[in-house]
């Protein structure tokens, strides 16, 4: 990672470098958005993700194009797509992949499973046990996978969009809080609005579908990454970031008693892996707007998303009727600005 610049000159440099790197953005936005109507934080979120090597959680109904999405940033990224359907019978080598005897060769050869995508779609993640969920996790985090002995890295850029049904919770195994933490975001993805849905169902049922092209491929990808790092993070932005995690640690210490309240609600608060997530989330978003620095705008942009799966509440919070979201809300109000 390059040194934070320091001098006017140094951000200037760095300005232009990232208008430059940034410059795909825009095509694939226009790309994406000429086959999804709507969802801009959805996309957005995508993006960010691929961008900082983080996985996202998605929250939302059946039908709001969680699929059509990713098949269509895959395309317009040249990335290969894998999408599994999680099952209460599935199994983790459903996922990871198995050994195959091979009679002709006369021992056993490995057959890689779907995780072996650049863009994998975790479809209904919390409807498989506790064991495949670990073995996607463990997939996540380590971006390899042991197949009997061999051992094989997955593909690189490697993002996971899983996704969980807010309605149906019959037959569902939450995902463990510590594991949920894993993910770099969850975000709710809403219904569009009405010119949004009148334009879907026109597209679908009067053949004006579109089809994306091809912007840029995963070298491109590649050196974004690595240029977001390079973004310049102030230190009072830091500062900022580590007063908002430690807000949902420690409420009542918030600004002479603001947050006082919340005490009673939460459980826990955010991990430091939140602290990491809300730097990288940042960074990204400034890169998305064409930017070489992070303002405050980008943290309150990502961070209702970054922490609301982080935020452990307790069942009074539950008997108030208290959301994580109202917590998170809360805190972004009381800790101050730089």
């Amino acid at each position: 990672m390059s040194e934070s610049p320091r001098s006017a000159d140094d951000i200037a440099a760095l300005t232009e470098k990232i208008k430059s790197e940034s410059a795909f953005v825009d095509a694939v936005l226009r790309e994406v958005q000429k086959v999804i109507v709507g969802q801009r934080t959805m996309i957005e979120r995508v993006l960010i993700g691929l961008l900082v090597q983080g996985h996202v959680l998605l929250e939302g109904v059946p039908g709001l194009a969680k699929t059509l999405t990713l098949t269509t940033i895959a395309r317009v990224l040249r990335l290969s797509f894998g999408r599994v359907q999680f099952t209460p019978d599935l199994l983790p080598g459903d996922l990871t992949g198995t050994s195959i005897w091979d009679p002709i060769e006369r021992r056993f050869e490995p057959r890689k499973g779907p995780l072996f995508a650049n863009l994998l779609l975790a479809d209904e993640v919390n409807r498989a046990p506790a064991k495949v969920q670990s073995a996607l996790l463990e997939a996540m985090q380590e971006r390899r996978i042991t197949i009997g002995t061999a051992t094989f890295e997955l593909p690189r850029p490697f993002f996971v969009m899983a996704t969980q049904n807010p309605v149906e919770q019959e037959g569902t195994y939450p995902l463990p809080e510590a594991q949920v933490d894993r993910f770099l975001m969850k975000t709710v993805v809403g219904f569009p609005t009405r010119a949004e849905e009148r334009q879907i169902m026109e597209r679908m049922t009067e053949g004006h579908e579109a089809a994306a092209e091809h912007v840029v491929g995963p070298e491109e990808l590649e050196r974004a990454s690595a240029c977001v790092k390079s973004i310049y993070v102030d230190d009072k932005i830091k500062r900022y970031l580590v007063d908002l995690v430690f807000a949902t640690r420690e409420p009542a210490e918030v600004g002479g008693g603001k947050l006082k309240d919340l005490a009673p609600l939460i459980a826990y608060g955010a991990s430091p892996r939140a602290s990491i997530s809300l730097n990288l989330a940042a960074r990204a978003h400034a890169f998305l707007q064409h930017r070489a620095f992070v303002t405050p705008d980008d943290v309150k942009a990502i961070g209702l998303d970054v922490l609301r799966h982080r935020v452990a509440l307790t069942f009074e919070a539950e008997a108030q009727e208290v959301k994580p979201d109202d917590v998170v809300r809360r805190v972004f109000e009381a800790v101050p600005v730089p």
